[in-house]
C-alpha cells in the first residue's frame, strides 16, 4: 500500500499546486451553485405586471378581501393609454394589459413568457368568476354578467420557437467571438506567429480586420442556420423587422470577441484563455435569459443581468424577430454593445504582453 498511498499523494499535491484545475473543479461549480441557488431558492411565484387602462368596474368593485387577493396576485400601474399600455406588453415591460368593454374584462397578455401568460390568464378567470358568484350570491335570480377575452399582442401564428431562437442564437454567436478570439491569440502569441507579423508586408489594420471579417461572417453563417432550420423544422415565423438583428447581431459578435481577446491577453496559455472565456460567457448565458427567463429570480439577479452584454443581444434580436418592433428598438441594444466592445477591448490592450513570461 505504500506506493499506492505515496503515488495518491503526489498526485493530490499536483492538483492542489495547479490553481487551473482547482479553480475550475471546485471554485467554478460552487459559482453557479450560488447562481442557481439565488434563482431557485425562492420558489414563490413573483407577481404579474398589469396594466389597468381607464376604470374596470370588476377591480374597482371588489370586495375588500378579493381586492387584497388581487394586490397579492398582479403588480398594477395605471393608464389611460391602451395603445401605450399594448406597447410596454409587447416589449416585455409589463405582462398584461386589461380594459372593461361592457361587462367583458379584455386582457391583452403577452406569450413571451408561457408559464407566466398561464398564471396571468388562469388569476383573472378565477376573479372574473368569483365576481360572478359574489353578485348571483348578493342579488337571487340575477345572472352573473362578467365575462373574460384574452387576446394575445403577438402575431397568432408565433410559437414557441420564436422566443427560443434569439437567447440560443445570442448565446451561439457569444460563445463562437468570445472563444474564437482567446484561442487565436494565445496562440499566435504561443506559436510566435504575432513577431512575425510584424516583420510580415502586411499592416496590423490588414491582420485585425481579416480576423474580424472571418468573425463575422461565422457569426452570420450561424444566423442563416439557426433561422433556416427553426422555419424549415420547426415552424419559425418573423415579423417584418427580422433583418434589423444582422446589425445587432453584427455588434455583439464584436462585443464578444472582445470579451475573448481580454480573455487571452490576462492567460498564459490557449487552454486557459479558453477556460477563461467560458468562465465569463456561460454564466452570463444563464443571467441573460438565454435558456429561460429570470421573472422569477430575485430582483438583485435580475439587476446584474441588465448589466450584462448578452441580456441585450439577446433583447435586441428578441424586439425584431418577436415583438413586432421597429428599427429604433435596436439602437440601444447596438449602443450598449458597441460601448462595451470599446472599453473591453481598450482594458485588453492595456493589459497585453507580447510574451508569456
Amino acid at each position: 500500500m505504500k506506493p499506492f498511498f505515496a503515488l495518491s499523494v503526489a498526485i493530490m499535491r499536483g492538483f492542489v499546486r495547479d490553481k487551473a484545475s482547482v479553480f475550475f473543479a471546485i471554485i467554478f461549480p460552487l459559482m453557479f451553485l450560488v447562481l442557481f441557488g439565488g434563482i431557485f431558492s425562492d420558489q414563490s411565484q413573483s407577481k404579474v405586471d398589469l396594466i389597468q387602462v381607464g376604470d374596470v368596474s370588476l377591480v374597482d368593485d371588489l370586495p375588500h378581501d378579493a381586492l387584497a387577493a388581487f394586490e397579492a396576485t398582479f403588480e398594477v400601474t395605471r393608464s389611460e393609454d391602451l395603445s401605450a399600455a399594448l406597447d410596454e406588453v409587447r416589449k416585455g415591460d409589463a405582462d398584461v394589459a386589461i380594459e372593461m368593454t361592457g361587462d367583458t374584462l379584455v386582457a391583452h397578455y403577452t406569450q413571451t413568457d408561457q408559464v407566466k401568460a398561464a398564471i396571468t390568464q388562469g388569476s383573472l378567470r378565477s376573479f372574473v368568476d368569483g365576481s360572478n358568484v359574489a353578485l348571483l350570491a348578493q342579488e337571487s335570480g340575477v345572472e352573473p354578467s362578467f365575462a373574460l377575452e384574452t387576446d394575445r399582442v403577438e402575431d397568432d401564428s408565433l410559437t414557441s420557437i420564436q422566443f427560443v431562437t434569439p437567447g440560443l442564437l445570442g448565446w451561439a454567436v457569444a460563445m463562437s467571438a468570445a472563444f474564437g478570439a482567446a484561442a487565436t491569440l494565445q496562440g499566435w502569441r504561443q506559436s510566435k506567429l504575432l513577431r512575425r507579423l510584424q516583420l510580415a508586408p502586411v499592416t496590423t489594420r490588414t491582420v485585425v480586420g481579416a480576423r474580424v471579417s472571418v468573425t463575422v461572417a461565422i457569426a452570420l453563417v450561424q444566423l442563416a442556420i439557426f433561422l433556416g432550420l427553426g422555419a424549415a423544422a420547426f415552424g419559425l415565423t418573423l415579423s417584418g423587422y427580422w433583418w434589423m438583428s444582422v446589425p445587432v447581431l453584427v455588434v455583439g459578435t464584436l462585443c464578444f470577441m472582445a470579451v475573448g481577446l481580454f480573455a487571452g491577453a490576462v492567460t498564459k496559455t490557449t487552454e486557459g484563455a479558453v477556460n477563461a472565456a467560458n468562465f465569463m460567457v456561460l454564466p452570463m448565458a444563464f443571467l441573460s435569459g438565454s435558456f429561460f427567463p429570470l421573472d422569477a429570480a430575485p430582483q438583485w439577479l435580475r439587476t446584474v443581468s441588465n448589466v450584462m452584454p448578452l441580456k441585450w443581444l439577446n433583447e435586441g434580436m428578441m424586439d425584431v424577430m418577436v415583438r413586432g418592433e421597429g428599427p429604433s428598438a435596436t439602437l440601444l441594444p447596438i449602443a450598449v454593445l458597441a460601448g462595451f466592445a470599446v472599453v473591453v477591448t481598450l482594458l485588453a490592450a492595456r493589459l497585453f504582453q507580447w510574451e508569456t513570461s
